[in-house]
């Protein structure tokens, strides 16, 4: 569409289409030889399942493509949108602080452009000739071929040298919130810098707080830190290569993540990768134990932020640690697993597995739930800390295209598994849990109650899953054909919608490798959430997100 009415459509789209397209799912670009195409996801939380794609192109000089923003529309267009300007140059006009995200201010390039080079680039794709025909098994590393010179670019007209400190952190630097006021209380306001290495910030994050006395009237999210440039690898790695980098987005969950590449690949490919029953039956299995173990590590964890040090955590992780040890027996590692494969999975489950599975799922899963529940929920400590803390409505969590636990405690039920389903999950009863408040308290609880429902599901699963049958569609093979076109899958992974958006040229790697992060987009509204409570309190709130630095910044 042309570029001057996309306000003004996707306006039309929210508020008087027959389906109203309330929920911005994913924002992404891609850097094309004549254009920089942004494109836009858009379902319905009302109608969910009806997904439908706006795209907008613009100028692929650098420095000289411009889109109008849409966070007048959704506001979940926030982080998203800096992302595509930090990572292509794209700017969007109206965006009100159009800030780098993952680089850092200065920083004077945009990687994910197709004419960026990487730091001792060798080429654009693998497998590189030195690994394989001039390597002849002899290892070099990269910078022995190309020692920086020609790629590592630095800003020709930059003299500045004598200002640099290697003390000072340069992100968010310019990024300071600007707070309401709050007249009432005679106090001054003053910015408090949380993190980057801070323990509630749960890995290398940072939160500017603006404070006036002990209320928290503004926040910015600063993150980056663990940022390596995830999609760009993605692009330069063939489609199988991939698998375990997914593994170290969200590290807790990595049989969730292999499940969504899969998907995405898996539709460009088509029947040639059509998914046998059996191998159906165990990434369900696998996912939804991921879910479990995930759960149980952020109630765990929760309540350490909270200052229940490490006594509910511990009784968490024990069942976080059973099932690892089913990963471990069937993938051969516990949290790196590279399990799924196109079609299937990479191995069978040996002997004696779905017999451990079932006793841990029918034996102990139901009561170690009831045990965090009776010990938890009623709690009045706990009671005291979250009820009423963080609240964000329902508006609000569609609004900033919220996702998972933390858009349905706000009373939103739009799940995956249910909105789009994938895989064989429409098989399966089991019920979509939502909150009422959109307190930390629901977000809590929601995941306390989804962990049942998972529990259902894995029962259901267990008991007809084909005793036997090939897990994968024809032999294992690790190089694959993928038609060129273009796919985006969607799972619901434990910290919500995990999107993969793979545009596919017909050679040996992706175009382009986007992915829809739960953790990332969930942070857009930590700032609304926040408003108006304390320090103490930002810390249960950014908890109850339950984010993992390794998915926010790829």
């Amino acid at each position: 569409m042309p570029a001057n009415k996309l306000v003004a459509i996707s306006t039309y789209l929210r508020d008087r289409n027959s389906i109203l397209y309330d929920y911005l799912v994913s924002l992404q670009s891609v850097h094309y030889e004549d254009c920089i195409e942004v494109s836009y996801q858009l379902d319905s939380t009302t109608q969910p399942g009806n997904l439908i794609v706006l795209r907008v192109r613009t100028s692929q000089v650098e420095g000289e493509g411009e889109v109008p923003s849409v966070i007048s529309v959704w506001r979940g267009a926030d982080l998203q949108e800096r992302e595509v300007y930090d990572m292509m140059g794209v700017r969007f006009a109206g965006h009100p602080e159009l800030k780098r995200i993952l680089m850092w201010d200065g920083y004077a390039y945009f990687p994910l452009r197709k004419d960026f080079l990487e730091p001792y680039y060798e080429g654009p794709t693998k497998v590189f000739d030195s690994r394989v025909e001039e390597g002849q098994g002899k290892h070099f590393r990269a910078e022995e071929f190309n020692p920086y010179g020609s790629n590592t670019k630095i800003p020709k007209d930059f003299k500045d040298w004598a200002s640099l400190d290697p003390a000072d952190d340069t992100k968010g630097k310019n990024l300071m919130p600007a707070g309401v006021s709050v007249e009432e209380l005679g106090s001054d306001q003053f910015i408090v810098s949380m993190g980057p290495q801070h323990p509630s910030t749960h890995g290398v994050f940072r939160m500017n707080l603006r404070v006036d006395g002990e209320t928290i009237i503004g926040l910015k999210p600063v993150m980056g830190y663990m940022h390596r440039n995830h999609e760009k690898i993605g692009e330069r790695n063939t489609f199988l290569m991939n698998f375990p980098f997914t593994d170290r987005l969200d590290y807790l969950t990595s049989m969730g993540n292999n499940f969504g590449y899969a998907l995405a690949v898996e539709q460009l490919m088509g029947d040639d990768a059509k998914v046998p029953e059996r191998a159906e039956y165990i990434r369900v299995i696998m996912a939804e134990l991921t879910r479990v173990a995930s759960h149980m590590w952020s109630i765990g964890f929760l309540l350490n932020d909270l200052g229940a040090f490490f006594t509910p955590a511990l009784y968490a992780i024990e069942e976080r640690e059973l099932i690892l040890d089913l990963f471990e027996w069937a993938a051969g590692s516990r949290m790196m697993c590279n399990y799924f494969r196109f079609g299937g999975v990479a191995f069978d489950l040996p002997k004696g597995w779905i017999e451990r599975c079932r006793g841990t799922v029918f034996d102990r899963l139901d009561g170690k739930i009831d045990e965090l529940d009776r010990f938890l929920s009623k709690n009045e400590i706990l009671l005291d800390r979250c009820k009423g803390v963080g609240v964000l409505s329902s508006d609000q969590a569609i609004n900033f295209s919220t996702a998972g636990p933390v858009l349905r405690a706000s009373g939103v039920a739009y799940d995956i598994r249910r909105a789009a389903p994938y895989s064989i999950y429409d098989r399966f009863d089991f019920n979509v849990v939502t909150g009422t408040k959109g307190d930390l308290y629901d977000r809590y609880y929601v995941r306390l109650l989804e962990m049942r429902e998972s529990v259902k599901i894995l029962k259901q699963a267990i008991d007809q899953m084909p005793a036997s049958g090939p897990i994968l569609p024809g032999k294992k093979s690790y190089q694959i054909k993928v038609p060129a076109g273009e796919a985006y899958s969607r799972v619901e992974n434990p910290k919500g919608e995990l999107g993969f958006y793979v545009v596919a040229d017909g050679s040996a790697t992706a175009y382009r490798y986007h992915i829809r992060s739960p953790s990332f987009i969930n942070l857009t509204a930590l700032e609304q959430m926040c408003l108006g409570h304390t320090i103490a309190d930002v810390v249960g709130i950014l908890g109850s997100l339950d984010i993992v630095l390794g998915e926010v910044d790829r």
